[in-house]
């Protein structure tokens, strides 16, 4: 039977591991108030940030497509493990040792997930020390005709496959690993005379998922008997899915990150060339075109919410380098970031530009950077005669969307009139182009907005409602899945519950900063809203064991199935206040408020029974009166703590 990870060490690796330092593998995180970070959602499209993650609580939660969860949730969901590979990636990834019951040892993984991205790493090492061998010379060879030498070949991983037919095959059998298996992770063929390494006589260059995880290989053409293609790359496997890779992002992520800028190159030597010259934020697809997957990795990584970041396209000038530029140029407007394109003199690519006139002439290409709409507008206008009115009034037509469709409307007056310069029309005419190309956009429900937002793309912002933070939670793809059960989103916005929700959330997520008496107090208020007072209840049944790194797990264990989610949107929520030096004078004058309010109302209640009470039942009214004094006794004792 197959081992069963011990419970004690799954809890126990829950609490050593950073959720955001995890989620940070996959998103851009930054500040969103004391304890709380945010960034673009993962999970679906988003112009701005609606994904929260709590590290002192180990959760996160979108409050845009509803998606929740903890630590483990978050690796099931984005690498599509199972709760078993999620666990063991993790303690991989601090070194923690776990411990099986119910069996002998570890599990067996046969196909799954993990055997595949353990072979890929068994083949990369094996390629590697292929590279140091005799037979290898050619690809030695072909690496420093492009130059790079050892080092820049040990920073990128780099190997050799070796020309024999079975020798990866029969090294990863030594390892443990099975046709099966090495099928699956596509390191094998299949023929009709029985399987075969699928790279042989080739450069090899592993690629890399976020994390670092070799999820796949690249492999380059050496030798004149290859029949095979130039570059053949890793098929579609388990882990491997080349829409949603690029090559690179794993040592240009933390750059990309930090600078809000990427630059897209077309090659694997290209992002090599880039990175040695110092322009580390370079990466590349891998065998296939820029698409929409590609942007929305590089969006999450990017924190690209606010505008200000910037993607460089690097193109040949060639008609084929051109047809790829305009592919990226039809998906220009998912990004919120600005959109360049830098093309090298003489055609030359990164890595040729590198070798002909060295490492500066690599940056001064970023340096050199147009903005894509100029340059699709001079692609364009390369195919009419502009020197005939016929011409010239065709090229105004095709050329006139583009600068309708420019998401800054302060800049499209600009545009319009070098448009009419390089058509060689009078301004007017070249106002009244792009005027009619506005119209025909908003006629098809493509509008483009003064806030630079495609309505047609991006959905009406009115149709979702308003976070905690008041802002409209909007999904670039159209609707979103909606979680079951009550959400933040669906409580009313008046202030008694806003008082309610306030002080639970301090209660949720700084008890000890509440302090113990408070706590108790604040479980035995009247709550008007139906599903805090829920929450409430369920904190109530575990106050007396306050905080801790299980509170929050206790207090779901103690909540219906569908109230989940409400507890995790609040464990996850900023906030509403700035400055970790006033978190504790926030969460405990909160509470309080909520404990007054009580107060206050059965104050109104006893006040009232008084005056209903008839002179001859003294004992009845001065019991009352007990209880009105001991209220204000503690009202005051509230607001002297």
């Amino acid at each position: 039977m197959a081992g069963r990870i011990r419970q004690a060490d799954v809890e126990e690796l829950k609490q050593r591991v950073n959720i955001a330092d995890v989620v940070g593998d996959y998103v851009s995180l930054k500040s969103a108030g004391v304890g709380s970070m945010k960034g673009l959602c993962p999970f679906h499209d988003e112009r701005s940030p609606s994904f929260h993650v709590r590290p002192t609580v180990g959760y996160f939660h979108c409050f845009g497509c509803g998606e929740s969860g903890d630590v483990y949730t978050f690796i099931q969901k984005m690498d599509h493990l199972s709760f078993t590979e999620s666990i063991e990636r993790l303690a991989q990834r601090i070194n923690f040792e776990l411990h099986y019951e119910e069996g002998s040892g570890k599990p067996s993984e046969s196909g799954n997930r993990s055997r595949i991205l353990a072979a890929n790493t068994a083949a990369a090492e094996f390629f590697v020390a292929q590279l140091a061998t005799p037979g290898a010379a050619e690809g030695r060879k072909f690496l420093g005709e492009r130059g790079f030498d050892k080092a820049a070949a040990e920073r990128f991983g780099l190997g050799f496959a070796p020309k024999a037919w079975n020798e990866l095959r029969d090294h990863l059998k030594g390892k443990g690993f099975t046709e099966e298996e090495q099928l699956q992770a596509g390191l094998l063929s299949q023929g009709e005379k029985g399987v075969y390494d699928r790279f042989r006589g080739r450069v090899i260059w592993p690629i890399r998922d976020v994390t670092g995880q070799t999820i796949g290989f690249g492999a380059r053409k050496l030798f004149d008997d290859d029949p095979g293609p130039k570059y053949l790359n890793t098929p579609e496997t388990p882990v491997y899915h080349k829409q949603q890779v690029l090559y690179g992002l794993d040592l240009a992520k933390r750059d990309v990150s930090k600078t809000r800028q990427v630059v897209v190159v077309e090659g694997y030597t290209d992002v090599m060339a880039a990175h040695l010259s110092g322009v580390t934020t370079a990466v590349a697809t891998c065998g296939t075109s820029f698409g929409v997957e590609h942007i929305k990795l590089i969006r999450r990584i990017m924190g690209d919410d606010s505008g200000l970041g910037e993607v460089i396209f690097t193109f040949d000038p060639d008609a084929a380098g051109q047809k790829a530029a305009m592919r990226a140029f039809a998906e220009e407007q998912r990004f919120a970031a600005q959109t360049f394109v830098a093309v090298a003199p003489e055609g030359l690519d990164p890595c040729d530009l590198r070798l002909a006139r060295g490492e500066q002439a690599v940056r001064d290409l970023m340096d050199a950077k147009v903005p894509m709409f100029e340059f699709v507008i001079r692609q364009m206008l390369k195919n009419y005669n502009l020197d005939t009115v016929e011409g010239r009034v065709a090229a105004l037509r095709e050329a006139a969307p583009v600068v309708a469709d420019i998401r800054d409307s302060a800049l499209r007056p600009g545009y319009t009139r070098e448009l009419a310069r390089l058509t060689g029309v009078d301004v007017s005419e070249a106002q009244v182009a792009v005027s009619n190309a506005v119209k025909a956009s908003r006629s098809k429900g493509m509008q483009t907005t003064s806030e630079g937002a495609r309505q047609g793309y991006a959905g009406a912002a009115s149709a979702r409602p308003s976070g905690v933070s008041g802002e409209p939670v909007t999904g670039l793809s159209g609707p979103v899945s909606e979680p079951t059960g009550p959400r933040v989103f669906e409580l009313r916005n008046d202030p008694s519950t806003r008082l309610e929700r306030d002080a639970l959330m301090a209660l949720i997520q700084f008890p000890e900063l509440v302090g113990a008496e408070l706590a108790v107090d604040a479980t035995q208020v009247a709550i008007m809203d139906p599903n805090l007072a829920t929450l409430r209840d369920a904190i109530g049944a575990n106050v007396t064991q306050l905080g801790g790194e299980t509170w929050l797990d206790r207090i779901q264990s103690d909540l219906p199935q569908d109230f989940k989610p409400l507890l995790t949107q609040l464990a996850v929520a900023p906030l509403p206040q700035n400055g970790a030096d006033q978190t504790e004078v926030y969460c405990r004058g909160v509470v309080i408020s909520l404990i007054e309010r009580d107060l206050v109302r059965r104050k109104s209640e006893l006040v009232g029974r008084l005056q209903r009470t008839s002179v001859d039942q003294g004992e009845v009214s001065r019991e009352i009166q007990r209880e009105l004094l001991e209220l204000e006794t503690k009202r005051r004792s509230l607001r002297q703590d």
